[in-house]
Formats: structure tokens, C-alpha cells, sequence
């Protein structure tokens, strides 16, 4: 490992910019001072993610604070997840909360705190993403429920007060099973471990795992699952979600679905990289699997009768996060990276639509699909990106999403499930019929009367076609450093696995892929290699 004064700089900052804007007055931190040291804490954040992720993939690990925090390529992925849609939208914030404010949904004193508690959220996600201590992993993923709460009842109506409260009541008690999870690895560790004092690292764990006792193992790994699970939004846990989701501002929604959900996947994939060690891959993926199933059967259907735009896109966030479960419990070095790239993708395309449903917002005053209509004809620019973001989630090419709900299949035929692949694929025509509703609806049907023509302003546009953009690129063609890093975070999952080339799944520059003998993604070049070159390799 890598001795590095990075992860602290990254966790500093927005703990740092987030305790000024709440604990100094009004007078010193205006609305333009809260504004300017947002944007400096989420352009650092990325920053530093950046060049934390580029030492990673030149073969670092980084650590700090005596190991308890660990960066490696998996945690890597999460950070810059984290880094990407927090920057996007922590821009997006600044129009939408002027709007807002304007409005007089907001006033000058909510404000403050909406761009404080954005900043102290931001830090416990990374937190989470950066800790090696279970206990302080376990700590970092209940700090989001506190740091978020906050923003969901923003507004203080009495719809926001009450989903706030069953977010806070929900996540609590159903992250305290992922303590007892926690607990049960770290006494089992200690006992195992020369120096019970390590037993507290997940490093220290995976390098020992074997030496782990297999029936708690599977106990705290259900406890696990279920605890953070429920942070996750995975079923039946997910009954805070659409109350949050929907109630909170549009950009803490996108923060929600696109960040919070995959930190909390995040801490299940690093104990089923536990587990896979102590005591192999069936007992955790059949469990993975059938939750993830699940997940996806049920928010398909309530999907599709939802008529509150952000409901709507709270249970697709189930719907995708079943994917991403179903995709770690097919396992195999496919089924894992496939699972990896969803969470990014899912994490792009999310974020864009959410903040387009708060342009729907600006623009129309509700959320009601029945009341948004025509929004192409009276706001080009954000009908154009909410079209975009629909077509993207509803896994259509050449959008990303595609290309990691392919892979998602693949590895389920692969691994033989193809009747298991066949059900899920009749739920996801459901939520691609939600979807196709809204766009031609809302965005392709007639316009709403007395609605004035004339889009939002660039501050809210700019973002978005930004976040377009990356979902456009990562569906022609994943960039190499993220295959990389995709790659080197499931061969740690898989424990030293073998890596999988990540990449589209159709002809794009004289490359077309495909799953070979072996359940891998290669070029025809690659798989035409002799058997012996590919071992002299």
C-alpha cells in the first residue's frame, strides 16, 4: 500500500466548507459567499478524486490514517462516481436554488443550509467510499442518513417533513442490522487474526478470510445485506425511497438515486469480496440474486402506475439497483464488471433525469405527468435532455445503459439462467413502456394550455448536457481507464479473478465484442490468438 495524504484532503474539504457555511453568520456567508464555496469544495472533490484515480490505476493503493482509509481500484470507481455527479449536480444547485428562492419556496436562511448540509452529505459518501474500518464504514453510511435528512425535509412542508422522518426511521433501524453484520466479522476476526487489533480493517479480513468461521459468515452477510441493503433501496427494504426521492429538491434526488444508493452497494461489495474468500461465491450470489430479482419484479410494476414524475424515477433507482444486485449474484468475472459499469451508468443517467425533472419543475410547477405536456414545443433545450435521460434508463442504444444491461443478460445466460434473464427482460419492457409514456406525453404531446413558451436558465441547462454528454460516451465506447479499473475492481472482488475487457457491445471502430469461451468480452482479434500466445501473454 501507498502512504498518501489524498483521502484526507478529499474527506477535509467539504467537511471543512460544510461547518463554515452552517456555523458562520449570515452576514459573513451570504447567499454569493455559500454559492462560491460550494462550487470550490465539489471542483476539489473532483480534483482530487481525479488524481487519486489516476495513482490507482498506475498500480497504487493508497492508504492513510494508519490504513483506515484505503483507496483502492474498487473504491476508485465509487469516488469517482461520487466526484462526477456531485460536481454536476452542485452546479445544477446554484440555478435551481436561486429559482427556488425567487419563488418563495425557499428563503435566505434555508438556503444556507441546503448548500452546508450538501457539502457535510457529500463528505459522508466519501467517507464511505474511502474507509478500510468496518466499524467506520458502518459509522460513514449512517452519517449519510443524518447529513441527507436534512435536505429531504428542506422545504418544511408537511409531504417533506414526513418522508424525512421515515427516511431517518426506516434507514435507522435497517442500517442497525448491518452493525450486527459488522460486529459478527470483527469478533470472528479477532479471534482468528495474530493481532486482534487488525481485525477492524477490511484488508487485514480479505488477506485472513479463509481462516473466518463460514456458518457466521453467512449470518453476518445476510445481516449485512439487509442492513444496507435498506440504505440501497434493494426489496423489501426500499419503502423510504419514493417518499425521499420525490420530496426532496431535484438535485439532492440525483445525489440520492445516483450516489447514495451505490455507496451503500459499495459496503456489500466489499463484504461479498469477504465472503467469497471465507466461504465462496454461492451462498452470498444466490442471495444477491434473489433480492435483485426481486427488486426488479416489483418497482417494474409500481413503476409503470406512478403519475408523480419523481416517484416514477425513484422506483426505476429499485429497479436499476435490483439490476446492479442481480448482476454481483451471477458472479463470474462478466457478471461482476457488468454489475460495476451499471452502477456508473446508472449513476449518469439517473442524475441527468433527475435534475431534468426539476427544469419540469421550474417550468410547470408540478410533477403531476398528467399536467406536464408538450415541454419539446415550450422548452426545447430541457425537453430535448429529459428525452435524452428517458431513452437512456429505459436501456435503448446507443445510451449506456445499454451497454451494461447487456452485459447484465450476457453474464445471466452465460452463468445458465437464461428463464431468469427472460422474466427480468418482460419487467424491464414495463418500465420502457413507463417511459415511452412520458416521453410522448410530456415531452412529445401537445403543450399544456396557458403554459408560456421560453426554457430555463443556462445555469440549469449547462449541467445537464454535460451529464448527456458522458451518457452518450459511455455508450459508443467505454473509455479505456474506466475499463480498467472496472476490470481490476472485479478481479478484486472475485479474489485475484480473472479480468474482463469492458467495453460496447456493438461495431464501433472496427472493434465488435463478445462473450468467449471462457465468459470474457474480447475483440475477434484477441479471441483468434492462439491458446499458446494468450499463456506466453
Amino acid at each position: 500500500m501507498t502512504p498518501s495524504s489524498l483521502p484526507l484532503f478529499i474527506l477535509a474539504g467539504p467537511l471543512v466548507i460544510a461547518l463554515a457555511i452552517l456555523l458562520l453568520p449570515a452576514r459573513v456567508m451570504s447567499l454569493r459567499a455559500c454559492e462560491a464555496a460550494h462550487v470550490v469544495s465539489m471542483v476539489l472533490v473532483f480534483a482530487l478524486a481525479l488524481a487519486m484515480t489516476g495513482q490507482v490505476l498506475g498500480g497504487a493503493r493508497l492508504e492513510a490514517l494508519a490504513s483506515w482509509l484505503y483507496v483502492d481500484s474498487l473504491g476508485a470507481i465509487f469516488l469517482m462516481i461520487i466526484a462526477v455527479v456531485g460536481l454536476m449536480t452542485g452546479l445544477y444547485s446554484l440555478g435551481y436554488i436561486r429559482h427556488d428562492i425567487e419563488v418563495g419556496h425557499l428563503d435566505m436562511r434555508r438556503a444556507k443550509i441546503y448548500y452546508g448540509f450538501f457539502n457535510l452529505f457529500v463528505f459522508t459518501m466519501l467517507l464511505s467510499a474511502t474507509a478500510n474500518n468496518i466499524v467506520m464504514m458502518w459509522v460513514a453510511v449512517e452519517a449519510t442518513t443524518l447529513g441527507s435528512a436534512f435536505l429531504v425535509g428542506i422545504y418544511g412542508e408537511k409531504t417533506s417533513l414526513e418522508a424525512a422522518w421515515k427516511y431517518v426511521v426506516i434507514c435507522t433501524v435497517g442500517v442497525a442490522f448491518g452493525l450486527y453484520g459488522t460486529v459478527l466479522v470483527f469478533s470472528n476476526g479477532s479471534e482468528v487474526l495474530a493481532d486482534p487489533h487488525q481485525a477492524v480493517l477490511w484488508t487485514s479480513l480479505a488477506q485472513n478470510a479463509a481462516s473466518l468461521d463460514p456458518s457466521l459468515m453467512k449470518i453476518a452477510f445476510v445481516f449485512v445485506v439487509i442492513g444496507f441493503g435498506t440504505k440501497a433501496g434493494l426489496f423489501p427494504m426500499h419503502a423510504w425511497l419514493p417518499d425521499a426521492h420525490s420530496e426532496a429538491p431535484s438535485p439532492v434526488s440525483a445525489l440520492l438515486s445516483g450516489v447514495l444508493l451505490k455507496c451503500a452497494l459499495f459496503v456489500i461489495i466489499r463484504y461479498l469480496a469477504l465472503m467469497v474468500r471465507a466461504i465462496g461465491p454461492e451462498f452470498p450470489q444466490t442471495l444477491l440474486l434473489t433480492l435483485g430479482v426481486l427488486s426488479v419484479v416489483v418497482a417494474a410494476m409500481l413503476f409503470f402506475v406512478q403519475k408523480d414524475l419523481k416517484r416514477k424515477l425513484a422506483y426505476s433507482s429499485v429497479e436499476h439497483v435490483g439490476l446492479i444486485a442481480i448482476g454481483l449474484g451471477l458472479g463470474g468475472p462478466l457478471g461482476v464488471a457488468a454489475a460495476l459499469l451499471h452502477s456508473i451508468n446508472h449513476s449518469l443517467a439517473k442524475a441527468l433525469l433527475f435534475c431534468g425533472s426539476g427544469n419540469v419543475l421550474m417550468k410547470y410547477g408540478t410533477r403531476d405527468l398528467d399536467k406536464v405536456k408538450g415541454m419539446l414545443r415550450l422548452a426545447p433545450a430541457s425537453g430535448l435532455l429529459l428525452m435524452i435521460g428517458a431513452l437512456a434508463l429505459s436501456g435503448f442504444p446507443p445510451f449506456n445503459v445499454f451497454v451494461s444491461e447487456f452485459l447484465v443478460f450476457a453474464a445471466g445466460l452465460k452463468a445458465g439462467h437464461p428463464w431468469l434473464m427472460l422474466v427480468c427482460l418482460l419487467f424491464f419492457t414495463v418500465t420502457i413502456a413507463g417511459f415511452i409514456q412520458i416521453i410522448s406525453g410530456s415531452v412529445l404531446g401537445k403543450t399544456s394550455e396557458g403554459a408560456k413558451p421560453g426554457d430555463v436558465s443556462a445555469a440549469t441547462l449547462v449541467p445537464l448536457g454535460i451529464l448527456a454528454a458522458l451518457v452518450l460516451v459511455m455508450g459508443f465506447a467505454v473509455p479505456a481507464p474506466i475499463a480498467k479499473l472496472v476490470a481490476d475492481a472485479s478481479a478484486i472482488v472475485l479474489d485475484g479473478g480473472d479480468p474482463v475487457t469492458v467495453a460496447s457491445p456493438w461495431q464501433f471502430g472496427g472493434t465488435t465484442l463478445f462473450a468467449d469461451d471462457n465468459g470474457l468480452l474480447a475483440t475477434p482479434a484477441a479471441a483468434a490468438e492462439p491458446a499458446a500466445e494468450k499463456e506466453t501473454k
